[in-house]
């Protein structure tokens, strides 16, 4: 066993979300941070209309906030971000790449911020400092010699609306599409059911929703540890009665209780507010079929209602005038036996028509769903339900209704706003192409699973990476790093060392940027940027802690950089201009899009953000027939492309209460009993006892596939858990390795990390 495993311990996890244990782990990472008294004045101002926004999660910001409107996730990122760990030239000097590629990804994460530009040296194999002009200089020389359909520019949802635009112009006047980014990985399945259903590829709800809906429905979305801050609507809406109906494989503790850490009279008394009326742990991967029990309950109320003359239960006037496909998607669901969906679901037929009672029941429900539901095999799928669900009650458009995906990185759906997309038609070329007097490439790009397939095919002679730890967070790890040590150039924009750095290619940078949070002073003053939430709004964010090292360079002066050293020179474009005052790029940004951007400057600091225009949220449809599209799904089978059988188990992969993303804070997760590894197997005590296996006990999974790679996690420790039967759940991205790269959602490619079908070796026995 690791020596991680040989750390571990379980308990018993009561505990409810926030409350004392939230301010313990928020103390204890300002404390290990070495920033305590620096972080608790700046934490004040996180999300604040005045202040930064969290480099976090994307939830919303409200124009009203609490004293403290920051979560314990934030802190942990605004702790990780200012921490005063440093990483100079002679951490470097005293370890090699290959010694680093032993590291955790919390070891390496942990030795604090870079400091100075760095070119890898493959003499001594250490990382050794370059400087700024030196490396934009190599960079750029390197990709004018190379074939430009190739060369991928990924970025990771962290990066400024400003920075971003930039960063596109970048790809397109180099030559190409190539603009994957992490919401291939997450909420592409959003944009794509969205786009087809509702005509926006975002969620129509905004905060004031939650303060009128009289029911919210929740799908595959762990609000305790990826979006905590919601907690304060959730708990405020039962407060008013409001019931939560959770469908989620797992018991999560946030979708369960709720302490407010921010009432005294709560942190005093211990009191806690149920969050789950009901609480479905459905199959991962039956949420089509779960969502198809709930439709077949409704329509079976509204024949009821026909029959005995009462009030109809669907909204015949809205379907009527709104939707499309309604009478196709109604054969559908009474052409369903209720046997397919329980088995699929895996819950029971009364429970989803009580579940429906209370959707009839109600007259403006909120839909909100997390990547539970995205990354399946049919995750567009997956999303299309919950909008057929909305619409049959008209609850899309209308006050304390509508559609809600809770995306993740704080910048992901903001990024896509402003052009980081592979899709030349969700691009104004022409625009840009008016604007800054170039042609830009119509060719479609490459996707995050496309752009994968091409490093494995040993095509991609460059990754410019904005962010991000791509290769941790994409499937096929083994593959994947064997291929990336191929790859000729690799530059890394980044504030910590991550396990991309130190599985790099045959050339590679580092190039350190400024953080969010930090003060950027350039030659017009100190600047400010602006991102995107989850909502659709739009909020300015201006960093208040001194920069970690004089040496760093703001992201848009990198992108700058690297685009003055790479592209020709075009009178249109003054990135110089551009970068001394960040406000100039917002009036490039406004004269792109001037539906969403106009008068940009003024707008950026309104309290709560300024929302972009989404038409279905007034109830304007935006799709080929110009009404809300019902849709039939294929089949009732998250993720038909699997065969399981007797001898496998459904793994789905997790987040802990010590992550965000591929940043991992600490190997423990209270929410589960987790405490000092990663390395650990959640399985149903039944499934245990029918595999002859036990608590403690120590396994290897291997992939169930037939194509020819052996795919395997060893070492893995076995937790009993209250998860559905025929399934475990691992964490994220540990258990990436398992995921073959082609097991992707339909349309989006969205790698299916929830459903990977696996057989369980037990290599070792409990202590």
């Amino acid at each position: 066993m690791s020596k991680d495993s040989d750390n571990l311990r379980i308990k018993p996890a009561t505990m409810p979300a926030g409350g004392w244990g939230s301010v313990g782990e928020v103390a204890h990472i300002l404390f290990d941070q070495r920033a305590a008294l620096k972080d608790s004045a700046l934490l004040a101002k996180q999300n604040k209309p005045d202040g930064y926004a969290c480099v976090s999660c994307a939830w919303a910001k409200p124009a009203n906030p609490h004293p403290f409107e920051f979560c314990e996730s934030g802190a942990k990122a605004t702790a990780w971000e200012t921490t005063s760990k440093r990483i100079g030239a002679d951490f470097f000097e005293r370890h090699t790449v290959t010694e680093l590629e032993a590291w955790s990804d919390h070891q390496l994460e942990d030795q604090g911020r870079l400091t100075t530009p760095l070119r890898w040296d493959a003499a001594s194999d250490k990382y050794r400092p370059v400087a700024w002009d030196t490396a934009f200089a190599e960079i750029g020389a390197a990709l004018r010699t190379y074939e430009r359909e190739q060369v991928v520019f990924y970025s990771s949802g962290r990066a400024s609306l400003e920075t971003s635009y930039m960063y596109g112009l970048l790809a397109r006047m180099y030559g190409n599409n190539n603009l994957p980014d992490s919401s291939n990985m997450c909420h592409e399945s959003t944009s794509v059911a969205l786009q087809k259903t509702i005509g926006d590829g975002v969620g129509t709800v905004v905060l004031d929703d939650f303060a009128q809906t009289d029911c919210i429905f929740f799908f595959g979305q762990n609000v305790g540890v990826n979006s905590p801050r919601m907690l304060h609507q959730l708990q405020e809406a039962r407060r008013r009665g409001v019931p939560i109906i959770t469908f989620n494989p797992l018991r999560e503790r946030g979708l369960v209780s709720f302490t407010n850490p921010q009432s005294p009279v709560e942190m005093l008394t211990g009191q806690e507010t149920a969050i789950s009326t009901q609480y479905h742990q459905v199959k991962p991967g039956g949420d089509t079929a779960a969502i198809m029990g709930l439709a077949k309950a409704i329509l079976a109320l509204d024949d009821d209602a026909v029959a005995a003359g009462a009030q109809r239960v669907l909204d015949t006037e809205f379907i009527q005038e709104h939707t499309q496909g309604f009478n196709d998607f109604a054969q559908a669901v009474r052409d369903c036996g209720w046997p397919d969906i329980e088995r699929e679901s895996g819950l029971k037929r009364a429970a989803l028509e009580s579940a429906a009672a209370v959707y009839a029941g109600s007259s403006a429900v909120l839909g909100v769903y997390g990547m539970g539901l995205t990354q399946h095999r049919n995750g567009v799928q997956n999303v299309a339900m919950i909008v057929n669900l909305l619409l049959l009650r008209g609850n899309i458009g209308k006050p304390g209704a509508g559609v809600c995906p809770v995306r993740g990185h704080s910048n992901v759906q903001g990024q896509r706003t402003v052009g980081i997309t592979e899709k030349p038609e969700l691009a104004p070329l022409d625009k840009l192409k008016e604007q800054y007097g170039f042609e830009p490439p119509t060719k479609k790009g490459m996707n995050t699973v496309e752009a994968c397939e091409a490093i494995l095919a040993r095509k991609v002679p460059a990754f410019i990476a904005l962010g991000g730890n791509f290769l941790r967070a994409v499937p096929e790890t083994v593959l994947m790093e064997a291929a990336w040590r191929e790859i000729p150039l690799t530059v890394q924009i980044a504030t910590k060392l991550n396990r991309n750095h130190v599985i790099h290619g045959k050339a590679s940078y580092i190039l350190p940027c400024l953080g969010r949070i930090e003060v950027d002073r350039q030659l017009g003053g100190e600047q400010a940027v602006t991102v995107e939430d989850s909502t659709a709004c739009i909020h300015g964010s201006r960093g208040m802690a001194e920069p970690a090292s004089h040496e760093l360079l703001s992201e848009p002066a990198i992108v700058a950089g690297i685009a003055q050293a790479t592209l020709d020179p075009n009178p249109r474009v003054d990135w110089d201009a551009w970068v001394a005052d960040y406000g100039s790029i917002r009036d490039a940004i406004a004269e792109t899009y001037p539906d969403i951007f106009h008068d940009f400057n003024a707008r950026m600091w309104t309290p709560g953000g300024f929302r972009k225009p989404v038409g279905a949220a007034h109830r304007v449809f935006r799709t080929e027939s110009g009404k809300a599209q019902f849709t039939a799904p294929e089949g009732l089978a998250g993720d038909p492309d699997l065969k399981q059988n007797p001898a496998t188990m459904r793994l789905f992969t997790v987040r802990s209460d010590g992550q965000f993303n591929t940043t991992i804070y600490s190997h423990d997760d209270r929410f589960r009993g987790v405490y000092g590894s990663r390395m650990v197997l959640f399985m149903n005590r039944a499934d245990l006892a029918k595999r002859a296996l036990a608590q403690g006990d120590i396994v290897t999974l291997r992939s169930a596939t037939d194509d020819g790679v052996e795919r395997q996690v060893a070492g893995l420790v076995l937790v009993p858990y209250d998860i559905p039967e025929g399934t475990i759940a691992g964490y994220f991205p540990e258990c990436n390795p398992l995921i073959p790269l082609w097991h992707h959602a339909k349309e989006s490619k969205v790698p299916a990390a929830k459903a990977i079908d696996v057989l369980v070796e037990r290599t070792g026995s409990a202590k």
